[in-house]
């Protein structure tokens, strides 16, 4: 007996993979890159949704595709039962046990991280009632609109906003509400410090849930009385941590107005310690006066590509970063050095700012990644977050 067909959530067209394709589904791993499909794939528009078969032609899952980039199919769901509402579900619900701890100790927690749960391209970030569901990819839609169904059905939700991927590009309606209510702003309550977000505008679903054990880390250092630069500093609330920590002088450098004006507002105790500048940090940097000195440094650029041929570029920019960066640090101070650009593996990031900040510098740990922001495969660890101490004395 066939499914009934509200279950579904898109008719899919046949695809036939080539052997290697198939063993890579077979693998486990989540997407299928180019190289490994056939010119056949090139008539599908991007989005499409397609069941995916074997040299045998039997059924061995379902994914969609994209017509440009280096993955071609994002795998939905092995086997020849295809992806349907309790196949939603019963992600949904495994995500959420898996955060259950979490959840008890904060406001704020990614429900759904997209491929890692189970879900590509879809993530979902609770800030206290709210939930901000976000497709990155045309062919997720479907399924972060059934999510975001199933995630009122599992929390006590006031409203639901939605990012479509079909839409990623366009500010002006890149957002939708798709239930109850969803204030231009949000607060939570993540330990001892106090987050504001603004859901419908801004990088990510309005903040950096995946900084978290970041500014755990900066809340509990020592920092009474220290001078502290935040590079790409968005909102501020890596800044604002330093503060709860005893920081005495905080330096907030973005390129963003409104992401600034957010953190003057919000997430300051003492405005006196604060100064917030609009800037591209790759520009502002450089001029920076030679006398100008921190005990600590913080940069957090964004994703800076998607393109592996990019990669050399990226790296010359993180040179110039923390070369620079370098000299304005104190003996004895730190740095804190964070890079979510996914084409740039750890050891290679690693290398790259231990060379560019030199020998006075000493490596100290990598953070590990939040529970809500889990790495099932390779390519997925994506955010990098190391701490270098310089040393007292050359």
């Amino acid at each position: 007996m066939h499914r009934p067909v509200e279950t579904r959530l898109t008719k899919p067209r046949r695809y036939q993979l080539k052997k290697e394709a198939a063993a890579i589904l077979k693998s486990g791993h989540p997407w299928i890159f180019r190289r490994h499909v056939s010119s056949a794939a090139s008539v599908f528009p991007s989005g499409q949704w397609l069941r995916l078969v074997d040299g045998a032609n039997q059924v061995v899952g379902y994914g969609f595709y994209h017509d440009a980039g280096a993955i071609a199919v994002r795998v939905l769901r092995q086997g020849a039962e295809p992806p349907g509402l309790e196949w939603a579900r019963s992600l949904v619900r495994a995500a959420l046990d898996r955060r259950s701890v979490l959840r008890r100790e904060t406001g704020a927690f990614r429900a759904i991280h997209g491929e890692n749960d189970g879900l590509p391209a879809v993530t979902a970030d609770i800030y206290s009632d709210v939930a901000v569901v976000s497709s990155y990819a045309r062919g997720a839609d479907p399924v972060a609109r059934l999510c975001a169904r199933l995630l009122r059905q599992e929390l006590p939700l006031g409203g639901v906003l939605w990012k479509p991927g079909s839409r990623r590009h366009d500010e002006t309606s890149g957002s939708r509400t798709l239930f109850g209510r969803v204030p231009e702003r949000a607060r939570f309550l993540e330990e001892s410090q106090a987050i504001t977000v603004a859901p419908h505008w801004g990088q990510k679903s309005g903040s950096f849930l995946d900084l978290r054990g970041l500014r755990r880390y900066l809340r509990t250092a020592e920092l009474q009385g220290a001078s502290v630069l935040d590079l790409f500093s968005y909102s501020g609330t890596l800044g604002a941590a330093a503060e709860i920590a005893g920081a005495g002088r905080i330096w907030h450098i973005d390129s963003s107005r409104a992401a600034l004006d957010l953190g003057a507002q919000a997430h300051v105790l003492d405005p006196e310690k604060h100064r917030f500048t609009e800037a591209d940090v790759f520009e502002w940097l450089p001029a920076l006066a030679p006398e100008e000195r921190f005990d600590l440094a913080i940069a957090d650029p964004p994703a800076m590509t998607s393109r592996t041929a990019q990669v050399p570029k990226v790296l010359r920019a993180y040179d110039a970063l923390y070369r620079k960066l370098a000299t304005h640090v104190n003996p004895g101070g730190m740095v804190v050095a964070c890079c979510c650009t996914s084409r740039v593996g750890a050891d290679l990031f690693l290398v790259t700012v231990r060379r560019a900040l030199g020998r006075d510098f000493r490596f100290l740990t990598r953070l590990p990644p939040e529970p809500d922001h889990p790495v099932g495969f390779k390519e997925a660890d994506y955010l990098k977050i190391l701490l270098f101490r310089r040393k007292l004395s050359s």
